[in-house]
């Protein structure tokens, strides 16, 4: 009896100062070198810089030199960045950035019921076709896109013909009609892009509203509008950025009756207005970048704070 007492007692004690920390030391688990981690992370660092800094770098240094056929070689110069910011440029500059807010905004106003009905939808194949179509329709764009609209709403378009169109003021080599045109694959990528966050809105956030006396407009604009409001801006931001660098579809449908940006570059660099204006064509590349990162640098302090909601 005894020993078995002591034996227990032993145990006990045994037990007690390990967790005191009088026993044994625990086996730690190596952990993995730093160097390893960025050893691992190495092959995209080097794409990234191939793809993106080098052409980047690039980009930067042509409109910041004159041409090396220029009389006197290349050098530091600031015309090409003061021109892209004058006459023609400006307004194909102002021209691209009007376009895309305005589509963004539209396809962000469009796309955010839809998406809500496809995440509270009770029919998982019609959930699953919306989401489908969705990712074919916001791929699909180019030439193809601008022939399919030309051939249903162009001057002798199918639609525009049935219902005399013409006469009621509609061109689809407008302004409207580019909107009208992009809205077709930027409200599909709204969609996909806004799914993730109406599935991360809890239902007990929608009761809790509900109890304390709150109707579905009092909780959409208390509550779940509040939190998806930078994923909204996020989405926002994609969609400014994909309509801002769209070139083939407003090429091929419009060409330069819709002053833009892209359509500014192809010509600077293929000398159809100017000769020797590739310079001033970087130059406005750098000026959408700058466009494009001013933009983002507002919208992820957002996103990160519907991250801790939404999570």
């Amino acid at each position: 009896m005894s020993a078995i007492q002591t034996a227990g007692g032993d145990s006990r004690t045994r037990s007690y100062g390990s967790k005191a920390g009088l026993g044994p030391p625990r086996r730690r688990v190596p952990r993995v070198p730093r160097v390893a981690g960025w050893l691992g992370a190495a092959p995209l660092l080097v794409f990234a810089a191939v793809v993106f800094g080098l052409v980047l770098g690039t980009m930067v240094i042509g409109a910041f030199t004159t041409p090396q056929s220029a009389p006197g070689g290349a050098r530091l110069t600031g015309a090409n960045m003061s021109a892209s910011l004058h006459g023609p440029y400006l307004t194909a500059l102002i021209g691209s950035v009007k376009l895309s807010a305005v589509s963004a905004l539209i396809a962000t106003i469009v796309g955010l019921p839809i998406a809500h009905v496809v995440v509270t939808s009770r029919f998982r194949a019609l959930r699953e076709a919306v989401l489908a179509a969705s990712g074919v329709l916001a791929n699909f764009g180019g030439v193809p896109l601008a022939f399919a609209f030309v051939a249903t709403l162009g001057n002798a378009g199918v639609l525009t013909s049935r219902f005399h169109l013409l006469s009621h003021g509609w061109n689809l080599y407008s302004f409207w009609g580019l909107t009208l045109v992009y809205l077709y694959f930027l409200i599909p990528l709204m969609v996909l892009t806004l799914t993730p966050a109406l599935e991360g809105l809890r239902r007990q956030w929608r009761e809790a509203a509900r109890n304390n006396g709150a109707n579905a407009f009092r909780y959409w604009t208390h509550v779940a509008l509040p939190i998806l409001m930078p994923s909204l801006l996020g989405g926002y931001v994609l969609l400014f950025g994909t309509a801002f660098s769209a070139y083939a579809t407003a090429a091929a449908m419009v060409g330069s009756s819709v002053p833009l940006v892209t359509m500014q570059i192809a010509d600077a660099l293929s000398g159809n207005v100017l000769v020797g204006q590739g310079n001033v064509a970087l130059a406005l590349g750098v000026d959408m970048v700058l466009v494009a990162g001013l933009i983002v640098a507002i919208q992820l302090p957002l996103q990160r704070r519907s991250a801790r909601w939404l999570a």
